[in-house]
């Protein structure tokens, strides 16, 4: 069965974007409606109608879209925010678990520091907030990949991959970190050791210990060690 996606478009913006395009373009069926830009109350109602008629498996909501995703009653959808502004418009200041950010560190117009804050006072560990992009559109290519990667990770009912073990700064031990991610041929989860000495982004390819198709992994290292892994197959199979 096709998973549904509510994709909350930001202020000024448009429900047919680069975005909500792409996660069709993957597969997803998109309900991407056109709310109001002037009346937060007009467009959170817009939202909540189009979730209680479709039900999907995963809000994202994008800067204001983030917002209404927060505010509107969701039930047990995972939420996925992009550089959400929640300190702008409405009342919830809270995340539930199950719960996304996806932010750039060099966000123009919503603070990085408003996402590490909404974490905090959720009482939400780490990797909750993944720090990605360039801008506060979240367009480019990465960005694009790795909101694909967490909304098929949430839509399919996993969880987000951490890792545990000793703190990097301690020694040698940060050669020794491990994490997982997702075989996309063959979905079996597979664990892999962490070199945090190579550097905070790294990409390589390596074959599936299980089914041997080719992956090529994505490591990103935030400034605390902690660790976002994913996987995408280096080519389209049959």
């Amino acid at each position: 069965m096709t998973k549904k996606i509510l994709f909350l478009h930001g202020w000024r913006s448009v429900p047919g974007g680069v975005k909500s395009s792409y996660l069709k373009d993957h597969g997803y069926e998109v309900i991407a409606p056109v709310l109001d830009d002037e009346d937060f109350e007009v467009a959170l109602a817009t939202a909540q109608a189009m979730f209680d008629l479709h039900k999907p498996d995963v809000i994202v909501g994008s800067s204001r879209g983030g917002a209404l995703a927060m505010n509107i009653e969701s039930s047990d959808a995972k939420l996925v925010l992009l550089c959400p502004a929640w300190k702008k418009w409405g009342v919830s200041k809270a995340l539930r678990a199950n719960s996304v950010i996806l932010h750039s560190r060099s966000d123009e117009v919503v603070a990085f520091s408003d996402s590490e804050e909404l974490v905090a006072c959720s009482g939400l560990p780490s990797e909750t907030l993944i720090e990605i992009g360039n801008d506060h559109r979240l367009a480019d290519a990465a960005s694009l990949s790795v909101m694909l990667w967490v909304c098929d990770l949430l839509a399919s009912g996993q969880q987000i991959p951490s890792i545990e073990g000793q703190n990097p700064s301690d020694g040698d031990a940060s050669s020794h970190e491990e994490a997982s991610y997702v075989c996309d041929a063959c979905g079996e989860e597979i664990v892999i050791p962490l070199d945090l000495t190579e550097g905070s982004s790294q990409t390589y390819v390596e074959d599936c210990p299980v089914c041997c198709r080719a992956n090529t992994i994505h490591v990103q290292i935030d400034d605390h060690g902690n660790a976002q892994v994913w996987a995408e197959p280096e080519q389209d199979y049959d």
